[in-house]
C-alpha cells in the first residue's frame, strides 16, 4: 500500500526524477531535455530545499513515485528563491537572451526562466497566497492518491494559516485539468498560456473566479 509521508532530504533526487518523468503534459520528458536536471531545478527541487515543511512524497515498494510540493507564502518564497536558489544556478547556466525566441530548445527556455523568473501578480497572490505542485508517476495514478495528497497538503497549509492556494497547469495537460475540476477547484482567468485553479480557506471561501482579472504567471507555474 503506498504511503504518503513528509519529504526528507534524501528524497531530493526523486523530485528531479519524477519532475522529468511527468514534465511533458504529465508524461515522460527525458527525450525533450539534454540536461535531465534543468526541469527539476525550476519546478521541483527548490521546494524540497527551501520549503521542506510543506512537501510530501508518496512511496511504494518501488520507491518514491510522486510528490506534492509548494509554499505557504508565494511572494516570500519567490524572494527567498531569488536570494538562495537562482544565483547558484545562474552561475551554471548561461542566459540565452533577453526574451524567449522561436526555435529555442527546451533547455534554453528553462535556462531563461532561471535568469528571468516571473513574479506572481498580487491579483492572485493576495486572495490565494499559497501555491502547490503535484505529480504522480503512471504506476500510482488512478488510485485516489492524488486526491489524498491534495487533501493532506491543503489541511497542512490551512493549519499553518494559509487563506488560499493556487496552481497553474498547461492547457495541454488534459488529465491534470480533469483532475483539478473533479476535485472542485475554482478557475480564475487564464493568462500567458496557463490555466489557473484555486481554493480559498477563509470564512468566505476566498475570492471568486469572476472577481479576478487576468494575471501574469509566476516562476512556479508549470506551463508544461
Amino acid at each position: 500500500m503506498p504511503e504518503i509521508r513528509p519529504y526528507r532530504e534524501a528524497d531530493l533526487e526523486d523530485l528531479y526524477r519524477i519532475c522529468l518523468a511527468t514534465g511533458d503534459a504529465g508524461g515522460e520528458a527525458s527525450h525533450l531535455y539534454a540536461d535531465p536536471k534543468i526541469l527539476g531545478h525550476v519546478f521541483a527541487a527548490p521546494y524540497g530545499v527551501l520549503s521542506p515543511q510543506t512537501a510530501f512524497v508518496v512511496e511504494d515498494d518501488e520507491g518514491v513515485g510522486g510528490y506534492v510540493l509548494g509554499a505557504l507564502d508565494t511572494q516570500a518564497f519567490e524572494a527567498m528563491a531569488e536570494e538562495r536558489w537562482w544565483p547558484k544556478l545562474r552561475a551554471s547556466y548561461a542566459d540565452p537572451g533577453p526574451a524567449p525566441e522561436e526555435g529555442w530548445s527546451r533547455d534554453q527556455l528553462m535556462a531563461w526562466v532561471i535568469h528571468h523568473p516571473r513574479r506572481t501578480s498580487r491579483r492572485i497572490a493576495d486572495p490565494y497566497p499559497s501555491h502547490v505542485h503535484i505529480d504522480l508517476l503512471p504506476r500510482l495514478q488512478g488510485r485516489g492518491l492524488g486526491r489524498r495528497m491534495l487533501d493532506l497538503w491543503f489541511e497542512t497549509l490551512r493549519d499553518r494559516g494559509s487563506t488560499g492556494v493556487h496552481l497553474g497547469v498547461a492547457p495541454s495537460n488534459a488529465r491534470a485539468i480533469r483532475f483539478y475540476r473533479a476535485y472542485g477547484l475554482i478557475e480564475p482567468p487564464a493568462a500567458q498560456g496557463v490555466l489557473w485553479f484555486a481554493r480559498g480557506f477563509g470564512s468566505s471561501g476566498g475570492a471568486s473566479a469572476s472577481s479576478l482579472q487576468p494575471i501574469g504567471s509566476g516562476p512556479h507555474q508549470p506551463g508544461r
